[in-house]
């Protein structure tokens, strides 16, 4: 069965744009070396003007492990976080079950 995993960081504010030109510049090229499991980003509008949000979609448990073991091993995409990881205040992961009926990714 798949699971989601939403990915949600806390920017500090007046670094969204910094962070957005690290993600086109460094971060996406990094992430986009392995395998394709981004749904989507998403940026908060109203009331989460400060949220970077990701969700991910993966096969399994052991699937969204061996994701992450690579990505985190990988020079690149390491030398983008240490960049971009202290101008997240916090980040949350939930990991979610697909509901079983309606529309899914």
């Amino acid at each position: 069965m798949a699971i989601y995993e939403l990915r949600t960081y806390e920017v500090m504010p007046g670094k969204m744009a910094e962070i957005t030109e690290l993600y086109r510049s460094e971060g996406w090229a990094a992430l986009s070396a392995h395998p394709p499991r981004l749904i989507g980003y998403f940026t908060g509008d109203v009331g989460a003007i400060n949220e970077l949000i990701h969700v991910w979609k993966f096969e399994d448990d052991a699937d969204r492990r061996a994701f992450w073991t690579g990505v985190f091993s990988d020079p690149k995409f390491m030398a983008f976080a240490k960049k971009v990881r202290p101008m997240f205040i916090s980040q949350r992961n939930k990991l979610m079950l697909p509901a079983g009926w309606g529309p899914q990714p």
